[in-house]
């Protein structure tokens, strides 16, 4: 039995390595299409849900984790938790978080409970958690791994191209003119996660260019990077493996990461990324 827990939200994509781990717990998101509910688990059918997203003509909606959700992972013999959870600027799962600590904790004293925000999503929650489990596994003592984590997380960068902006439009974030345009045009945006929040960088006509202005941003960016050959790019896709697979080829030939781990978008990246987005995270 471990002696510590890593537990995130639904956002954060795990590799499938570590789907059963004991180490490692993912508290699901509700997401709702035209009325439907949808529970974002390992068992959701991404197809079936991108295809009511799709059809529908509202706003799909999505709810955070309850704190009770997150106290029921708390329970057991470990000594030390980490919760992770998407950025605080895009949902309340990390006052959810937060507010399950402090309700545990004014009943238990049994246990070190740290919950970060990781002022991004989806594979940017995952490389904090992976970043967990090294730092655990090399033994350091609880208080400099929650400093480390905390450091790391202010240095991860996010980058994603979306090929459909239709939930950006409906929920807001992109105006229906811009968003008819952008569609009109075959435009694609190169958007960041900047401070937690969605930016646009950068726009290109297609897909390809698209990617390959998002390439050309990194490989400026790893030059100040003095520690690229030791970290982990991730990318996610959204039913997009061959743009995913084209994107990480194209970074090969300029960057020099340990690894590069490629996985599918959950139920909630799926939401707002949609059909043939990729989310490019380090």
């Amino acid at each position: 039995m471990a002696e510590y827990k890593i537990i995130a939200d639904s956002s954060c994509e795990l590799p499938d390595i570590y789907r059963n781990d004991e180490r490692f717990a993912l508290v699901p998101f509700r997401m709702e299409v035209d009325g439907v509910p949808y529970r974002d688990t390992k068992n959701l059918n991404i197809r079936g849900f991108l295809d009511s997203i799709a059809k529908s003509k509202t706003c799909p909606k999505s709810a955070c984790p309850s704190p009770d959700l997150f106290m029921k992972q708390f329970s057991g013999d470990v000594k030390r938790i980490y919760v992770i959870t998407i950025s605080g600027k895009l949902s309340g799962c990390y006052n959810s978080a937060m507010l399950a600590k402090s309700l545990y904790e004014e009943e238990h004293d049994d246990k070190q409970i740290t919950v970060i925000d990781s002022m991004s999503a989806s594979g940017g929650e995952c490389l904090i958690a992976l970043k967990a489990m090294e730092l655990e596994e090399a033994g350091l003592v609880y208080d400099e791994i929650v400093c480390r984590l905390n450091h790391y997380r202010d240095h991860i960068s996010t980058y994603f191209v979306l090929d459909n902006i239709d939930t950006l439009r409906k929920n807001g974030r992109l105006s229906a003119i811009r968003a008819l345009a952008a569609n009109a045009l075959n435009v694609k945006p190169l958007l960041a996660g900047k401070m937690g929040d969605i930016i646009q960088l950068d726009k290109a006509i297609g897909l390809k260019k698209a990617w390959d202005c998002m390439v050309k941003r990194i490989s400026r960016d790893v030059k100040n990077l003095s520690d690229m050959k030791n970290r982990t790019l991730i990318i996610t896709h959204c039913n997009n493996l061959k743009g995913a697979q084209k994107v990480r080829d194209m970074l090969r030939t300029c960057t020099d990461f340990k690894e590069y781990i490629i996985m599918n978008t959950s139920g909630l990246s799926s939401l707002y990324a949609n059909e043939g987005g990729i989310i490019v995270v380090y």
